[in-house]
């Protein structure tokens, strides 16, 4: 959507030369959006993959979690139930953090969408 107009065309008069200048700062503006929302997208696409990087944290932090109940349970045997119970409220608060990322990636992707549509 190049602009190939030139103001000082042979035979053009006032009237068509203000159409002519109207009509290219109009594709110009057009073209600008186009770039933005193109932007937009591409920053979109940037947070979705941003929030997603939340999951291998979730997964390093579940690793920590079995680690060291399986190390406290070596150490004093005789506190296994108690420290199975920590466990799994470790467990759940972590794949929560992660369910919450997963969510916000899924939201940034899917339902915030641009007015792409809307323009035309």
């Amino acid at each position: 959507m190049r602009l190939n107009y030139t103001i000082m065309d042979r035979g053009v008069g006032k009237r068509n030369r203000r159409r002519i200048q109207e009509r290219a700062v109009k594709e110009k503006r057009d073209e600008s959006i186009l770039v933005l929302l193109e932007m937009l997208e591409g920053a979109k696409s940037i947070g979705a993959g941003a929030a997603t990087i939340a999951s291998a944290g979730a997964a390093v932090g579940i690793g920590n979690v079995l680690s060291s109940s399986i190390n406290s349970v070596a150490r004093n045997p005789s506190l296994a139930k108690q420290l199975f119970g920590y466990a799994i409220l470790g467990f759940a608060l972590t794949e929560a953090i992660a369910s919450f990322a997963l969510m916000m990636a899924f939201l940034i992707s899917f339902v915030f969408r641009s007015q792409k549509q809307c323009l035309w």
